[in-house]
């Protein structure tokens, strides 16, 4: 059923990301969070969807798991605190209390059913039209011997105050679960943020970054996500950019630079 809660690796030597064409073919359109729990009977849709829309090279997909939904019987394993927090702290942006599972959160501004691609879609081109800026800014993420570098470029429209923040995260987490709505069910999440880092503000200038690996990876880490977003973590506003990298040694084709700008 639908869920609503209202009111509230270390890299390796040599690896290597190419030039990517995606900022000369459009860029990147949006950035989805789904907020999605392991004991939401009514999730496993739209898990799978998500699944799907990484495939999609104009998008960036995460998910999201959170934890107010364990108290029915199972413990989410990848659920976090901060995410149900940030699902609240957007529907309090919004002025609308809607927080439920499966939720997406389209570029920061307009939420729709997690399992509802053609809804994703039309949600999508809203939020385009509604604010030039969305999706505006270039980011650049690469990979060297031992750190991750990030670059935002600068905006030319308007003044802009916001924040940029790196999520690692893992492409593909099987669950097997125990008890609750999807007893007996082993579920794929897709894209599952895994922690939080700050990068730093952002005010409209360009700005780079170089991370040490070994403050971003440990077991499991495999790809990051960073985005620039307007207002503060508590107050979250609309998207301005973002990017995915994938991350390991055994990426083939995969290993390439990746851009978003409209």
């Amino acid at each position: 059923m639908l869920r609503r809660h209202l009111g509230s690796a270390l890299l390796t030597v040599g690896l290597l990301i190419t030039t990517s064409p995606l900022a000369r073919a459009g860029g990147r359109r949006a950035l989805l969070e789904l907020f999605t729990s392991q004991g939401c009977s009514s999730c496993p849709p739209a898990d799978k969807l998500l699944g799907d829309l990484t495939a999609d090279p104009s998008l960036v997909a995460v998910s999201l798991p959170i934890d107010y939904w364990d108290y029915l019987g199972w413990k989410d394993t990848l659920a976090r605190p901060a995410h149900s927090a940030r699902q609240r702290a957007y529907a309090h942006m919004r002025e609308d209390r809607q927080v439920y599972t499966p939720q997406v959160v389209v570029n920061g501004g307009m939420h729709v059913l997690g399992s509802d691609r053609a809804a994703i879609e039309r949600v999508i081109a809203q939020t385009n039209r509604r604010d030039a800026a969305i999706m505006s800014l270039p980011v650049l993420v690469s990979v060297s011997d031992s750190d991750l570098m990030v670059n935002v470029g600068g905006s030319q429209k308007r003044r802009l105050d916001g924040e940029v923040w790196l999520w690692p995260l893992e492409r593909a987490v099987r669950v097997a679960i125990g008890r609750g709505e999807n007893r007996g069910r082993t579920i794929t999440y897709h894209n599952v943020v895994r922690h939080r880092l700050k990068l730093g503000d952002f005010t409209g200038a360009a700005e780079s970054w170089s991370i040490p690996a070994g403050e971003i990876l440990t077991d499991g880490i495999d790809g990051a996500v960073v985005l620039v977003q307007e207002g503060t973590d508590e107050a979250p506003g609309i998207i301005l950019g973002a990017a995915f990298a994938p991350l390991g040694k055994q990426m083939g084709d995969e290993q390439r630079q990746t851009t978003s700008a409209r």
